[in-house]
């Protein structure tokens, strides 16, 4: 006979408990902040002629929409995605003394954009690439 846990330790909210579920959403935004800033920083980084700063920045980019839709599905990735376009778009405008740092120029508009398209793959891969059941799906 298994006896029940003391009444002083506490359980882990369930998978599907309003607690967990906004838990996630603040990890996601908070993560599509932190790669936002980390990106727009180093976008115009270059190695050479080659422009290392815009690719190691969108692959850090999917990287953490896979990351937050495999973790707990379209809702953290949407939240990871609000967090990264408000942090680009806040970084991007003008500021007291008139600089920039996201011009509007290719690269910029690489950096931008293209993040976005890659939260919309990660958005559109298939579901089966995301659940533990290979029957599933």
């Amino acid at each position: 006979m298994i006896s029940p846990p003391p009444h002083h330790v506490q359980r882990a909210p369930r998978a599907g408990s309003p607690l967990l579920v906004v838990w996630r959403l603040l990890l996601g935004l908070l993560l599509g902040a932190v790669v936002g800033l980390i990106g727009t920083v180093g976008h115009r980084m270059l190695w050479g002629d080659l422009p290392v700063g815009p690719v190691l920045g969108l692959a850090l980019t999917l990287s953490a929409a896979v990351l937050c839709r495999a973790w707990s599905g379209v809702g953290t990735l949407l939240a990871c995605g609000a967090g990264w376009l408000v942090t680009v778009q806040v970084l991007a405008a003008e500021g007291p003394g008139g600089d920039v740092l996201v011009p509007a120029d290719a690269i910029g508009y690489v950096w931008t954009y293209g993040g976005l398209v890659l939260f919309a793959v990660a958005a559109f891969l298939p579901r089966r690439w995301f659940v533990d059941d290979p029957d599933a799906g």
